[in-house]
């Protein structure tokens, strides 16, 4: 199914779908058509290909007035951990980042520069590993001071995991595990300092012609580098069911920490607190996924094997 708002843009079906989510969903869905138009209107933009989307967001490849080609990204603001995304990529300013060309904050829209839609998905597991410690040192720049930190959310997620019933489906020994590391590290000064991106994985570093990969997507916080690894480790998991899965995980583990200069029993604290706390989500969410559930917690004793 797919909607056609006028004779040339389209919004796909996953954007439509997302009316589906809940009356804010739909009322941004609904409102997409004007607001698209209106940022094209005013920055002198031309539609240039098939629209995409994120998990909350459409992508629309344009033009600029002087022809180069960019997409406009245009969130919805249901989520305060993309809040900043337009500060952290000002102050990267392309730096092992996508470059963004405009933003517009208030209405959760930004111009970037187009980059291609090969992934690290695309290449050998121990490279991508590498190519993401690398881009560890150059976005782990010194954090605004309009960014929430880590440890805020962190105290919050661990007091929801805290409050779960005994018999919740989390093994009582890694919940208890948990929540004594988390306390340990939201106490701990380092925790807090630099921008992390949250959620940088194999899908969210994209080919480009500037440079060969390019970060997207930030969930930015002022953070500890070492709170980083964990997604490079839930993502892809597929890929390493054919073999020795906890070498592999451990063979990613220690990849990205050698690679990028991370201490090692601090990296696997944060995997195992971020491990356990998706798990968390997962059973306040209702109907937990069994499977994922494994997934959170193979990789929070893989790295501690």
């Amino acid at each position: 199914m797919e909607l056609v708002v006028d004779v040339t843009l389209v919004l796909p079906a996953g954007v439509l779908a997302m009316r589906g989510r809940g009356d804010g969903w739909a009322a941004w869905v609904d409102a997409l058509p004007r607001q698209v138009g209106d940022l094209l209107e005013e920055w002198v933009l031309t539609l240039d290909g098939a629209s995409m989307h994120g998990y909350c967001s459409l992508v629309v490849p344009v033009r600029t007035a002087d022809g180069a080609p960019a997409v406009l990204k245009v969130s919805i603001d249901v989520d305060d951990e993309s809040e900043f995304e337009h500060l952290a990529l000002q102050r990267w300013h392309g730096d092992g980042a996508v470059l963004m060309l405009r933003a517009d904050p208030r209405r959760r829209a930004m111009l970037l520069e187009r980059l291609h839609p090969r992934d690290l998905a695309t290449i050998a597991d121990e490279e991508a590993c590498e190519v993401v410690a690398d881009l560890y040192g150059r976005i782990h720049v010194p954090a605004l001071p309009q960014l929430r930190s880590v440890t805020s959310y962190v105290e919050r997620w661990t007091a929801d995991l805290a409050a779960l019933p005994a018999d919740a489906p989390i093994p009582r020994r890694m919940r208890e595990q948990c929540i004594s590391l988390a306390r340990d590290l939201v106490a701990d000064p380092a925790s807090v300092g630099v921008i992390v991106h949250g959620d940088l994985h194999h899908h969210n570093v994209l080919a480009g012609d500037r440079e060969p990969w390019l970060v997207i997507d930030p969930k930015p916080m002022s953070g500890d580098p070492h709170y980083e690894p964990a997604p490079m480790l839930w993502n892809r998991y597929e890929d390493l069911l054919g073999g020795d899965l906890r070498e592999g995980l451990r063979r990613r583990f220690h990849t990205i920490i050698d690679a990028a200069g991370l201490d090692e029993d601090r990296a696997r604290d944060w995997v195992v607190v971020r491990m356990v706390l998706n798990a968390s989500w997962d059973v306040i969410d209702g109907d937990p996924d069994e499977e994922w559930l494994t997934r959170c917690f193979t990789i929070a004793k893989a790295v501690q094997d």
